[in-house]
């Protein structure tokens, strides 16, 4: 049996699609998976030092990753109405933020490319970046201790919970700016698995994601071991948001939105320019 590190987040939309995967639901033949769960920035770090066969990265990331990674067709958080908020407890509009303590989540986190790509537009360049735990942003902003936050995740449905106020919603301006859903984050694999191996492994998470969508319940205490969130139904929004036809196949409007973020952080030298295919297998 050949064993293949992969790793994802303990977030409710990774949890739900790696379940099956992680738990012997799917015949998986003669492979077996190390499963690794930690956050999104730190799984972006560790695909920057090949240090996992497959894993969740978020596309910023990605767009460093072209040269020894490619991404599977499966598993990709792609949507609308799904993106990262900017919030504050103050009145706050964007350009009241300038040399304000904003909290990010990590900064190859793709809420990070957008805030970078919707500042570079309108000109506002904030000086005081704090790279704090995404579930550390929204009580941190509450407390004073950063005059606003880049939230991600679940964040956007609890927000209010912490009189915060939303000063922008990336996603939204992402959508009316380019008519292309969100790219978000994606499952990458090392190239030098093979063809071969890459299409087996993107194969089973498909059957992974459908297992969960056919057996929802089956699930949930998975989910909610690993979940910061433990409400019911901010669990079910998540996932209903999170995970839907992008994430059983990236599909050509995802592929279209992917290389729209890639090009414009090309434009702004944000990321460096690659020739590359970036999908493993077409």
């Amino acid at each position: 049996m050949r064993t293949l590190s992969i790793g994802y987040s303990p977030c409710p939309n990774d949890t739900f699609i790696f379940y099956a995967l992680a738990h012997g639901k799917i015949d998986t033949g003669d492979l077996g998976f190390k499963e690794i769960l930690l956050d999104v920035d730190n799984l972006n770090k560790m695909a920057l030092h090949s240090q996992l066969d497959i894993t969740k990265v978020s596309y910023h990331a990605f767009g460093y990753l072209r040269e020894d990674y490619c991404l599977l067709h499966s598993g990709s958080a792609i949507g609308r109405s799904c993106g990262p908020l900017v919030v504050a407890k103050e009145n706050y509009e964007m350009k009241d933020l300038k040399g304000k303590r904003i909290a990010i989540p990590g900064r190859l986190t793709t809420a990070n490319l957008l805030f970078q790509l919707y500042n570079s537009e309108l000109g506002i360049h904030p000086l005081y970046i704090i790279v704090l735990p995404f579930d550390r942003i929204m009580d941190s902003v509450k407390r004073g201790y950063v005059d606003a936050g880049l939230i991600i995740h679940e964040g956007r449905f609890t927000y209010p919970l912490y009189e915060l106020r939303k000063v922008v919603d990336l996603g939204e301006w992402w959508e009316s700016n380019t008519r292309l859903p969100l790219p978000l984050g994606g499952i990458i694999a090392k190239k030098n698995l093979g063809e071969d191996l890459i299409e087996k492994v993107d194969s089973l998470i498909k059957k992974s994601i459908e297992y969960s969508l056919n057996q929802r319940e089956e699930p949930k205490t998975y989910i909610k071991q690993h979940s910061q969130e433990l409400e019911d139904a901010v669990i079910e929004q998540h996932i209903n948001l999170y995970v839907n036809d992008y994430s059983l196949d990236i599909g050509e409007e995802g592929l279209s939105a992917l290389r729209e973020l890639f090009r414009r952080a090309e434009i702004r030298g944000i990321i460096k320019e690659s020739r590359n295919d970036f999908l493993c297998v077409t």
